[in-house]
C-alpha cells in the first residue's frame, strides 16, 4: 500500500513539473509560406512591344484572379501591355518563374525588371497608383505600394 502511494506521488510530481515546464516554454509562431515573386522577366516571353508590362499570373479556377485581371486590363494603353498568364494556358511560364500560388501581379519595365508586385487580392486604386508611381516616381502619395 505504501509503495502505491509513493508511486502515485512520484507520478503526480512528474506531471506537475511537466505542466509547469510546458507553460514556461515559449511557443514559436508557425512559419508562414512566402510566395515567390519574380524579380526579372524575360520580355521575349511576353509578345508586347509597350515599354511597361503588367503580367498577372492566374488560374481559371481562381475567382480572385479574375478580379485582379479585370482591374489590370483597365491599364492597357500604348505604354502599358497587360497579359493574363493563366496557368492551364501557360504552365511553362508558371514553372519558369516559380509561381506556386495565384494571383501574382508584376509590373516590369522595358528591360524586364520587376518594379512593382502584388500577391493576392488588391484594390484598383492601389494597383493604378503603384503603376503610376513606377512609371513616374513621386506621382503618388504612397510610393511604397506594390513594393513586395
Amino acid at each position: 500500500m505504501v509503495q502505491a502511494v509513493v508511486a502515485l506521488a512520484v507520478v503526480a510530481v512528474a506531471v506537475g513539473v511537466g505542466l509547469l515546464l510546458r507553460r514556461r516554454q515559449v511557443v514559436q509562431a508557425p512559419t508562414q509560406p512566402r510566395l515567390a515573386v519574380p524579380s526579372q522577366l524575360d520580355r521575349a516571353d511576353f509578345p508586347a512591344a509597350q515599354p511597361w508590362l503588367v503580367a498577372v499570373f492566374s488560374s481559371a479556377s481562381c475567382h480572385t484572379c479574375a478580379d485582379v485581371v479585370r482591374k489590370a486590363e483597365v491599364l492597357a494603353s500604348p505604354e502599358v501591355a497587360v497579359v493574363d498568364v493563366e496557368f492551364s494556358a501557360h504552365r511553362e511560364l508558371h514553372r519558369k518563374y516559380g509561381i506556386d500560388a495565384v494571383p501574382i501581379l508584376v509590373l516590369a519595365d522595358a528591360e524586364g525588371v520587376v518594379r512593382r508586385s502584388f500577391t493576392g487580392p488588391l484594390t484598383a486604386t492601389d494597383l493604378w497608383a503603384a503603376v503610376a508611381d513606377a512609371r513616374q516616381p513621386g506621382s503618388t502619395p504612397e510610393p511604397e505600394l506594390g513594393n513586395g
